[in-house]
């Protein structure tokens, strides 16, 4: 009787409570995360209570023997209350606010109920673990009984049904989040139903004390978790979708960032690693390093590159948004080529590709996914090239003025377009074979050039 079941099932209660209460400071009179926490702590509370070393030590402190069987009984109720509190105000509708004042009120009067029966009652021997089936027959207190266990047992069924047929009505996190929340309150009517049964046992003779002590509280603990579960999973699950796609995109990214590494390390371009990040965070550190790098690098970029790869390429796989971002990881990877070969000091100008022999025909990159077009460009007066653009007008995401640039919005923010172009344009750095034959040519142009 050690209570170790009660008080792991408190702890990760309790964390989950721990995990809500700074948004329940910043936002304190948001009734929704009151709602929430008051089922998490109350739930917690209900275990702590009921745990035996516990209950002694709240009887030998109180100086009133069984003194800990109303305190966990009115957490009990209250836990019940707050949980069909929780799927009104969950819900929502033009009487939230009157019918979750109706299960506060009723609830309490439970509560006054519970203190009053004890009052009335006599239970001169302490008894930890099986008190309900133990003073089933006594005056008062087993009424107190019944009375904590029929309101439990009602409230569990109105919020299963609740859950249950909203889940019908919903999709996605906020379904599979109250289809658990049913299953949760299913095991918590399943406490409450034994509990009765145990005690209609004892009111015909019978000593079905297993029931109490045994099949109850299991049903209690792991009907309290899938609750707890089943009320986070819609607030956590977008969350950690959201940070498996910046996780995704991060590390498709990785090719564009390795293209570019010696450009931001010789210019001091990147920015710190930020470290214990969110994927979010490290996603927007690495697209931002990337524009640095794409705005140093603005204007030497290669239109006669850029036409004959694209032409190549479009010829190759007959998808124009694959030909973009095939072609702009041939002119990202000459210029940073080109930017390795300059001095500091001084940027001679650069000599274009296109002297070497025309690209030769490659079969269609199936491997490449699908990117979407990227935006166009204005027009620029006078015609030309504007820096940043392809001829066309076609621009480069994230090209513009060079110079470090700030990570700057909440994570998860991020133009989830302009990330699947860079995406694109990473994933042909390192699978085209048109990008692979630009690079060939580049070193044998260096193979023949002049010392």
């Amino acid at each position: 009787m050690n209570g170790l079941t009660n008080y792991v099932s408190c702890g990760v209660l309790w964390l989950g409570l721990a995990v809500k209460a700074p948004d329940l400071v910043r936002h304190r009179h948001d009734p929704y995360l009151r709602a929430i926490c008051a089922v998490l702590g109350l739930a917690g509370l209900c275990f702590f209570l009921g745990a035996p070393p516990t209950v002694g030590a709240v009887n030998r402190l109180g100086g009133v023997t069984n003194l800990a069987a109303p305190l966990t009984y009115a957490a009990i109720t209250a836990y019940g209350a707050a949980s069909q509190v929780l799927i009104v105000r969950w819900r929502g509708g033009p009487d939230v606010r009157r019918t979750a004042r109706r299960w506060t009120l009723a609830y309490a009067g439970v509560v006054v109920g519970i203190g009053v029966m004890f009052a009335l009652g006599d239970a001169p021997v302490e008894r930890r673990t099986d008190l309900d089936t133990y003073y089933a027959t006594t005056p008062f207190i087993g009424e107190m009984i019944v009375l904590y266990l029929v309101a439990h047992l009602t409230a569990a069924t109105v919020t299963l049904v609740s859950a249950l047929s909203w889940a019908r009505q919903v999709t996605g996190w906020l379904r599979a989040g109250l289809l658990v929340l049913g299953v949760g309150t299913l095991g918590n009517a399943g406490y409450s139903a034994t509990k009765l049964v145990a005690v209609a046992a004892r009111w015909s003779g019978h000593h079905w004390t297993a029931l109490d002590t045994g099949v109850s509280p299991a049903a209690a603990g792991l009907g309290a978790l899938l609750t707890a579960v089943g009320i986070l999973i819609p607030l956590t699950g977008p969350r950690l979708a959201e940070w498996r796609r910046a996780g995704r995109a991060y590390t498709r990214l990785a090719p564009l960032e390795r293209e570019l590494d010696d450009v931001l390390s010789r210019h001091a371009l990147r920015l710190p690693r930020p470290r214990w990040a969110t994927p979010p965070t490290r996603l927007m550190w690495r697209q931002t390093s990337i524009h640095n790098a794409l705005g140093h690098l603005d204007g030497s970029y290669d239109p006669l590159l850029y036409a004959e790869t694209h032409e190549a390429a479009l010829h190759a796989t007959g998808d124009p948004a694959r030909a973009r971002v095939t072609a702009w990881a041939a002119v990202i990877a000459a210029a940073a080529r080109r930017d390795r070969e300059e001095t500091a000091a001084t940027r001679p100008g650069r000599t274009p590709l296109t002297v070497v022999p025309p690209l030769p025909a490659v079969p269609a990159v199936a491997s490449l996914p699908a990117a979407p077009p990227l935006a166009a460009g204005p027009a620029r007066p006078g015609g030309g090239t504007p820096p940043g653009e392809a001829p066309g007008g076609t621009s480069l995401p994230g090209a513009g003025p060079a110079g470090p640039a700030r990570i700057t919005g909440p994570a998860g923010t991020a133009d989830r377009t302009q990330i699947a172009d860079l995406a694109g344009i990473a994933d042909a750095l390192a699978a085209s074979p048109l990008v692979a034959a630009v690079r060939r040519r580049a070193r044998a142009v260096d193979g023949v050039r002049p010392a």
